[in-house]
């Protein structure tokens, strides 16, 4: 059995909010991240450049300090002096340097001629060597040679450990003797200089990377603390408000039970006090034989029939069955004619015959709202003409009641009465998703109310009303 997730109201509104959240986080994190390695990387070269420039002087610097050891006996020496080319030998397999450090010397055949760290290497011809990586030495030794100076990197057996290792050569050519003679200084302290900086950088980058994701969560957090208490809040605003609705609901329901009473007080019970007198006073004459016993009867018929008429009254304005019955128009034009029967106001009612129904919601609520503006019309705007208007359209259904009294005091609640009967219907219409608007100056008075669409029943074969 398949079971749908459904996120509530709480959870979406946290997605929401978390989401570009963390979109956001997420994209200055590539950004921060990228942007950080790409400076390190421009820094790392620029710092292992100026490593390797300062290797390649000091290279330098050792062969000028050699070349100037043998200087002399070279200027004075022919190309065929071995006198000569002995002694530089000599001076140069003795000046050695650091641990590693030493000069060596290939005859441009290719003939190793000194090498006093690695002195295997001497009187061996070493034409076409190349290191592990097949990078050439010898022959590029003496290529660099003949042309006069230059630097060639390369891996070579380092003597402290046997092992290869990175260096770069400085080589230069006696042109005379066909030598290059050169040097060479391993830089791994360089290579381990650089990857330590980048084993930093990468460090830093996690760190960075750790923050941004500590601030992005205590910013979740954040965000969820802060929704939990607006929740709370909002269920403790909700919970105020049924309570003062249930306390509305109260006041209505003992307002409505005590204008039921005032009525049945005043008129009904006045009325059978009436009839019970007339028919007491009948009695009274039939036993005296009275002939006047015939019209005290005949009052207290016509009592008990005004009594009749009032209950039915009373029963209409609790709920009318014309409503029910004959629909909205029929019930507003009986609550208009009864109005201007009752105030001799002049009360005009105009109805369009609805191509669609209205559904049962909203008949009675556009008939609780025209209730309640003429009974605020007949207490307080002491109006002489009243219009009342309903119709439908592409929109939906709208009630209007208009009148000529002197308009409504603003905010309503300083009118007693007014502002309750205006948030009844304010909220009748709401729960209905529609919308009540009222326009009132010193002339009069305009109530609107409108339902939607969704409150439209389907056209049925015969026309009906409202």
């Amino acid at each position: 059995m398949r079971r749908t997730f459904r996120l509530d109201y709480k959870r979406k509104l946290f997605v929401l909010a978390a989401l570009p959240l963390l979109l956001a986080a997420s994209a200055i994190s590539v950004l921060v991240i990228a942007q950080s390695r790409a400076s390190a990387e421009r820094e790392i070269a620029a710092l292992e450049s100026r490593l390797i420039e300062a290797k390649k002087d000091e290279m330098k610097n050792y062969l000028s300090i050699a070349r100037t050891a043998f200087g002399a006996i070279y200027g004075n020496a022919l190309p065929d002096d071995e006198r000569a080319k002995t002694r530089v030998m000599q001076i140069l397999a003795a000046m050695l340097y650091g641990q590693d450090g030493y000069f060596f010397v290939f005859d441009y055949d290719g003939i190793n001629l000194v090498a006093p760290r690695q002195t295997h290497l001497i009187n061996r011809d070493w034409s076409g060597l190349t290191d592990s990586e097949g990078t050439p030495i010898t022959d590029r030794f003496i290529e660099i040679a003949r042309r006069g100076s230059g630097y060639h990197e390369h891996l070579w057996w380092k003597p402290t450990t046997g092992n290869e290792a990175r260096m770069i050569t400085y080589v230069i050519g006696l042109q005379d003797w066909r030598w290059a003679i050169g040097t060479g200084i391993f830089i791994d302290d360089v290579l381990n200089t650089v990857a330590a900086a980048r084993a930093d950088v990468e460090a830093r980058t996690q760190r960075s990377f750790l923050y941004i994701g500590a601030i992005t969560l205590a910013a979740l957090m954040l965000v969820f603390t802060s929704l939990m208490a607006l929740n709370l809040h909002e269920r403790r605003l909700a919970d105020a408000k049924l309570k003062e609705l249930t306390q509305r609901i109260f006041h209505t329901q003992e307002e409505e039970r005590g204008r039921v009473a005032r009525e049945l007080h005043d008129s009904i019970s006045q009325i059978l006090v009436g009839v019970r007198y007339a028919l007491e006073l009948a009695r009274r004459r039939l036993s005296t034989g009275d002939p006047r016993a015939g019209e005290s009867l005949g009052k207290g018929i016509d009592s008990l029939s005004g009594a009749i008429q009032e209950v039915r009254r009373i029963s209409r304005d609790l709920r009318p069955g014309v409503l029910d019955d004959l629909g909205l128009g029929p019930a507003l034009q009986s609550l208009a004619e009864d109005m201007a029967r009752r105030t001799g106001m002049q009360v005009d009612f105009e109805t369009v015959v609805f191509r669609n129904r209205l559904d049962q919601d909203a008949k009675i609520a556009l008939y609780r709202v025209a209730q309640e503006a003429l009974t605020n019309i007949e207490r307080h705007s002491g109006a002489e003409k009243v219009s009342i208007r309903v119709f439908g359209h592409r929109k939906g259904a709208t009630l209007r009641i208009s009148d000529d009294g002197c308009g409504m005091a603003w905010p309503p609640e300083q009118k007693a009465g007014a502002g309750l009967g205006l948030r009844n219907m304010q909220e009748r219409i709401e729960r209905l998703d529609g919308t009540l608007r009222v326009l009132s100056s010193e002339t009069g008075t305009v109530i609107e109310a409108q339902v939607p669409l969704s409150h439209m029943l389907p056209p049925q074969t015969r026309k009906e009303s409202a």
